[in-house]
This record gives C-alpha cells, structure tokens and sequence, in this order.
C-alpha cells in the first residue's frame, strides 16, 4: 500500500499549516529559518498549495484524491464543502478525532493493524466511509494494548470530539451522531481553490 513518508515539520512549513493541525504539538523545523520564499504565487500556485494541504493533512494520495472530487462533484449542494466531507468521514480521521490515536498517521496503523469495529464487524480500511448511526469500538481482543489502556485510566487525556461524533469517557466506543457539516473542520481551508484547480 502507498504511503506518504514526507518529513511533518518540514511539509507543514512549506504548505502554510501548523504541526498541531496534524496532531504534532511539539514539532518544528530548523530548515531555512530566514526563508527566502517568493513572495508574489500565481494563481494556480495558490490552487496547488491548497489542494496539497488537504491531502497532506489526511494523508490521501492523489488518485484517491481525484476520486473524492468526482464523487463530491456528483453529490447535491456544494462540491467543495463535499469533498471536505468526504474525506472527514474516512476511518482513519475519525479514530483520529474520537481521541483513540494521538495523529492521523497512527490512526491510519491501527485501523490497517485491524483493532476496530464498526457495527460489530472488523475493518482494517483506513478509506473506509462510516455513517449516520454506525458505532466505532475498539475491537476487545486490542483492549489490553498499551495505545487503549492509557485511554481508559484515571488520568486519560480528554478529548473534545466535534459535534457530529459522541464519545463518552473512559469508554473505547463513539457513534456517528450526524454527518459532518462545514464548521465542523477546524482548519484553515478554502475549498473553492480545490475546486477551481479541478475544474479547469
């Protein structure tokens, strides 16, 4: 399977975007502190760059890419705001924002290492596009790892889970409330450009 291996801190500064974003609180690079960047990008830079952050921060390739754009291009409303959509529903995302991996890259290898359900049925497809209504747990056979344990402890970390996904603490179990909506994306995107790059 193809794998994204790019340096974080050295790919978040080149695309504009902080660390955290990622779930890296505490990277950082030391490369071309003085940066001597072109000021002025053309048009089609600027639709590149946005595109490039979007896959980047969840770790999608561009064939896939290309594929959540033609499927969000054929759903009723807005096709940006589809394609966003899309690709918060991926599996992989949501283990990430329930709390039950601390970045998208781990998400990613426990979703492939097969230590979730979802509805009660094992799946090890990061791409995997949940629902309204379909319950994520953390299979019980993986309970007794070192990654889950800590979630469950006294002194777990707490997790703010957006509005369209519930968790209750200390229990390895969220639900898809509802479908999540634009707001519900806490980084600085702007989708019309992907869709404008797409387009011509």
């Amino acid at each position: 399977m193809a794998k994204n291996m790019q340096p974080i801190a050295k790919r978040c500064k080149a695309l504009g975007i902080s660390p955290a974003v990622m779930g890296y609180s505490k990277k950082e690079t030391k490369r071309n502190p003085g940066g001597q960047m072109r000021k002025k990008k053309s048009e089609y830079a600027i639709q590149l760059n946005e595109k490039q952050k979007v896959k980047f921060v969840y770790g999608i390739l561009e064939k896939q890419f290309r594929l959540y754009y033609e499927k969000a291009s054929a759903m009723p409303g807005k096709t940006g705001e589809n394609l966003l959509q899309l690709v918060e529903r991926r599996l992989d995302n949501v283990v990430y924002r329930l709390g039950f991996a601390m970045t998208r890259r781990e998400a990613r290898q426990l979703v492939n290492h097969g230590h979730f359900t979802v509805n009660g049925k094992k799946v090890d497809i990061p791409s995997y596009l949940v629902r309204v209504g379909d319950v994520i747990e953390v299979k019980e056979s993986s309970r007794s790892n070192a990654a889950f344990k800590r979630l469950t402890a006294e002194d777990a970390p707490v997790v703010n889970a957006p509005q369209w996904l519930e968790r209750e603490k200390n229990i390895l179990k969220g639900t898809v409330a509802k479908l999540p909506a634009r707001e519900d994306i806490d980084m600085p995107i702007e989708e019309h450009l992907i869709v404008e790059l797409y387009s011509k």
